[in-house]
């Protein structure tokens, strides 16, 4: 059956349907299994990874591995690469991408070709020789749109990998893999499972050989979930087109009563999605306070959960030098958007 992703979302990953069979699937707690399966050691695989696995393949459209964070996956798809491979990537996106980049550069591990992603051209001229294109779309915090369609394109015709971090979009707004991407990723971490609960990572891809190289290197790395946190993700994923359609629903009235507000001097937000990053007419020092001083909103580092929360970026050490002092990246909740709204202003009188 050809289900929309609302429906996916709820049905797929389920046991097979029999006389008191289970409706959900179980955790399976085991680090042991009898010789003579296909799973062979608790290392390799697992009954409840298997059953995400599916829903989140489903959704993208491939086939699916969990990992124990989105920074296991990511680290997954650069362990395949041979030494000194050259690598396009965008010049600002998300910090431990940016860092973990940085430190193979530095090593010799990969060549590293930062690029704009908005400048698709230059993200082309890049490519001669590269091994992977990898791309956030929208990045992070900046929000800056790739020309996935474009690039994956130019890409296909030179033989180069494309690899997509998929978490600010979700399958909801786009499916890379439709449009001839290598690899998905998702921090299932955040919308995907959206309860600030577990830490989770994934990689979908359509290609056979690629998902055993990438399955041998969880296999050899052991960055694996537990099986209680990936049945905390799958419930989560039941709801995930609920939360997020919420969510973006209440960011775009926000954006708009951002947009007017006398304290903000500019609103990022890509026309989709429940991340906004607004710059705030100020100081580093007032913007700091400005999310000390929420009362709803939780200051806190993450995002794509049913809570609101907001932070300064630059605030870490590790955030690109790219992104403005000023800059508040928000993960709209499913609270009431008025009382986000007002909890905002509230915090703006902070300064």
């Amino acid at each position: 059956m050809n289900y929309h992703p609302e429906t996916i979302a709820i049905s797929a990953g389920r046991p097979e349907v029999g006389p008191d069979a289970a409706l959900n699937p179980p955790v399976v707690l085991t680090s042991t299994f009898h010789s003579g399966g296909e799973i062979g050691y608790g290392r390799y695989g697992n009954q409840t990874w298997k059953a995400l696995e599916d829903a989140i393949g489903t959704l993208e459209g491939g086939s699916t591995l969990v990992f124990s964070s989105g920074m296991a996956a990511i680290s997954a798809v650069f362990s395949i690469l041979p030494i000194g491979a050259p690598v396009v990537a965008s010049n600002q996106g998300y910090s431990g991408v940016m860092t973990l980049l940085k430190s193979f550069q530095e090593s010799g591990r990969l060549e590293v070709r930062f690029v704009d992603v908005v400048d698709t051209q230059s993200v082309i001229d890049a490519m001669k020789g590269a091994a992977l294109v990898w791309l956030e779309s929208p990045t992070n915090p900046g929000l800056d749109l790739a020309d996935l369609t474009r690039i994956i394109a130019a890409a296909k015709n030179l033989g180069i990998g494309v690899g997509v971090d998929n978490t600010f979009a979700t399958p909801l707004v786009q499916r890379p893999l439709e449009m001839g991407a290598d690899i998905v990723m998702h921090s299932v971490t955040k919308f995907l499972s959206g309860h600030s609960d577990v830490l989770m990572g994934s990689l979908s891809t359509s290609d056979s050989a690629l998902l055993k190289r990438l399955q041998d290197s969880r296999n050899i790395s052991g960055s694996i979930p537990g099986p209680f946190e990936t049945w905390l993700a799958l419930r989560g994923l039941r709801t995930f087109p609920l939360r997020f359609n919420k969510s973006q629903e209440s960011a775009r009235t926000l954006v708009e009563r951002l947009k007017a507000h006398p304290k903000i001097s500019r609103v990022r937000y890509p026309g989709f999605g429940a991340i906004i990053s607004f710059e705030v007419d100020g100081t580093a020092e007032q913007t700091q306070k400005i999310c000390e001083s929420s009362i709803l909103i939780a200051h806190a580092t993450s995002l794509g959960g049913v809570e609101s929360l907001w932070e300064r970026r630059r605030r870490w050490p590790m955030e690109s030098l790219s992104v403005p002092e000023q800059l508040i990246r928000l993960s709209v909740g499913c609270e009431h958007v008025d009382d986000i709204w007002d909890d905002i202003n509230h915090a703006l009188a902070a300064i």
